[in-house]
């Protein structure tokens, strides 16, 4: 297929292709979290459509009188927890598949601190590689016993099939807002029109009491 192309759209395409590759998200971040009896969670939120594979390698440095413990959730409305572990240290490694329509994904931490310990801190190296940017590709080429080129063009396969499944949830997601708009503005029309009806009505009651009334009164015949 390279080939077939000619010089200037094969300069072009090998543009694109790094430029894809280049532009992928990195979720690397190294931050320090302090040890309580009680801790807070801390959470590392990542962007993460429904069926995207996420890697998450935790690098977890030395704290003596810590325990560190991690859960990958999502912020759903169900709020789903898919991994749960306590007192990880050193560098771990978990992989889970989001199946949550809408929301993200976080990787958060609690760091424990012992009884009647002084207060410490530990460091934490987090690397969340999510959809294209978790395959190993190098398994793969190993594995197929594919080219340096080849194993370009298998990454480049990955980050588009990405970029069209992205595209086709941002395109429910769409939808649904429109929905959601069709069913307020229907709402609002039906109590637009329920308020009218009863101010007429209301008006109307006035009227006939107000007439009758004066009636009463003899003011009017």
């Amino acid at each position: 297929m390279l080939s077939a192309l000619r010089p200037r759209h094969l300069t072009a395409f090998v543009l694109t292709t790094v430029l894809l590759l280049c532009t992928a998200p990195v979720h690397a971040i190294k931050f320090e979290i302090q040890a309580y009896r009680y801790p807070p969670a801390k959470c590392i939120w990542n962007a993460a459509h429904s069926g995207a594979l996420v890697i998450v390698t935790a690098n977890i440095g030395p704290g003596e009188g810590q325990r560190m413990d991690i859960e990958i959730v999502d912020s759903g409305p169900e709020k789903n927890v898919y991994l749960s572990k306590r007192g990880i240290s050193g560098e771990s490694r978990f992989a889970v598949t989001v199946h949550s329509e809408e929301g993200d994904v976080g990787v958060c931490f609690k760091n424990y601190l012992d009884i009647g310990g002084q207060p410490k801190r530990r460091v934490i190296d987090l690397d969340v590689d999510i959809g294209a940017d978790a395959v190993d590709y190098n398994a793969i080429a190993n594995q197929e016993s594919l080219s340096a080129l080849e194993t370009e063009m298998r990454k480049l396969e990955g980050v588009v099939k990405e970029i069209v499944d992205e595209m086709g949830y941002l395109k429910k997601r769409e939808e649904r807002f429109q929905l959601t708009n069709m069913s307020t503005n229907k709402r609002v029309q039906n109590f637009a029109w329920f308020t009218l009806i009863s101010l007429i009505c209301l008006g109307a009651w006035q009227i006939f009491h107000l007439r009758a009334f004066f009636k009463r009164k003899y003011l009017i015949d």
